[in-house]
């Protein structure tokens, strides 16, 4: 029997089944598990979270005397109650990025944490309860679907320590935002973003002195972290098996020379290729134990040039459509002479982003500074080309587009 009774009723060796409220609104990174710690019952009752579900089939009933605020059958009436509410409760309108931020930092604090969960769970040898990867998926669906910028961007702005468990959440967001340029459904699209979000899973079990090297790999180091796939896979049970193809083979390139099966062109699935542009592009963009991050905009050049071994032409296509030729964060030069960053891409064009400008070449001096939308019609300025940001190191570059100081989390 499936009960929704209120927080102020729990009591230790409930079986909690499901929140009634949003994956944000709660101090858990999955929402089934029975509750053997006082602490859990006082986080819960902390929090925003007013009712909750609980199974008595897997744990104890609420108190003799007391009664649940309603009762289900099934499951099936559980969701349908859930995803009622939640979506009442959803907002997917479009925004602009300078809006977005703020939420989608709220959202890459909350997901740092549940990825963390995640990987522990994994080091302990226990099977990942996906139930909770969902949840998060959803919010991170929705922030792509107010503004695809904001959260993808953010999640680029990772410490090297933070690289492990940010570099799924920001390829979860990139799977999302290339399924929807794809023109993939709204279930294929979560889907794709859970296999970002634990396509990287089995690194949780690699040792941590190979993971983090700061030199080059040995043929015996680099043999170890190819296992990772497979040990990923592993550790899913009663996923979608797309989410398994994905763990298995983001490391597959169209020419063969991937791993861990070496597979070619079609035999790579779409999604697997998919996943294989995003964890890139990722990876050459955050800093590394071993190397400081490229330019976003130098980055998508370099891959471009990569494109015929490594990259499914089409899916690398699509990519840079929903990226933009000079994703946010990119640092460039106006034809005025004025240097900026990319804040926010707009639908006229590619080559058209809007840019804070905040440094004159000519007066060697920073300025004032000012968004310009390069798509307006009345704008004169264009873009004459990219600029390394190693060469002239702003380092409030990150907070000019952004808005932050430093890694929201």
């Amino acid at each position: 029997m499936l009960k929704r009774i209120s927080v102020h009723q729990l009591i230790l060796g409930m079986y909690l089944k499901e929140f009634c409220g949003s994956w944000m609104e709660h101090p858990f990174w999955r929402s089934a598990f029975v509750l053997t710690d006082p602490k859990d019952i006082e986080a819960i009752r902390a929090s925003s979270i007013q009712e909750v579900w609980i199974d008595c089939d897997k744990g104890l009933d609420v108190a003799a005397g007391e009664t649940a605020v309603s009762e289900a059958e099934s499951e099936a009436q559980v969701d349908a109650e859930l995803n009622q509410v939640t979506n009442g409760q959803r907002q997917i309108a479009a925004v602009s990025a300078a809006v977005e931020i703020e939420r989608a930092s709220k959202i890459c604090r909350q997901a740092k944490q549940a990825v963390i969960a995640m990987f522990e769970e994994a080091r302990m040898g226990n099977m990942v309860d996906v139930g909770g990867a969902k949840q998060l998926v959803e919010e991170i669906f929705d922030s792509v679907s107010r503004n695809p910028g904001a959260l993808i961007s953010l999640a680029r702005l990772k410490t090297v320590d933070d690289y492990s468990y940010m570099h799924s959440v920001a390829v979860c967001a990139m799977m999302v935002a290339l399924a929807k340029q794809l023109g993939f459904a709204d279930e294929q699209t979560r889907c794709a973003g859970l296999a970002g979000l634990l396509h990287d899973l089995g690194k949780a079990v690699m040792p941590m002195a190979v993971l983090n090297k700061p030199g080059k790999l040995t043929d015996a180091e680099f043999a170890i972290i190819k296992s990772h796939p497979l040990a990923g896979q592993s550790m899913l049970l009663g996923v979608d098996p797309m989410v398994l193809d994905v763990c298995l083979h983001h490391h597959e390139k169209t020419d063969g020379s991937g791993y861990p099966k070496g597979l070619k062109g079609d035999e790579i699935s779409l999604f697997a290729k998919m996943a294989a542009v995003c964890d890139v592009y990722d990876a050459i963009t955050s800093d590394r134990p071993y190397k400081s991050g490229w330019d976003p905009a130098e980055s998508l050049r370099k891959m471009a040039e990569w494109a015929n071994g490594h990259f499914d032409p089409q899916v690398f296509q699509a990519f840079v459509k929903c990226m933009g030729i000079y994703p946010v964060g990119s640092l460039v030069r106006l034809t005025s002479g004025r240097i900026g960053v990319v804040v926010e891409q707009t639908a006229k064009s590619l080559t058209t982003p809007s840019v804070k400008v905040f440094f004159s070449t000519k007066s060697n001096m920073r300025i004032l500074p000012q968004v310009i939308d390069l798509s307006r019609p009345d704008t004169m300025e264009k873009i004459a080309g990219r600029e390394d940001p190693a060469q002239w190191r702003f380092p409030d570059l990150s907070e000019l587009w952004s808005g932050l100081s430093g890694a929201p989390w």
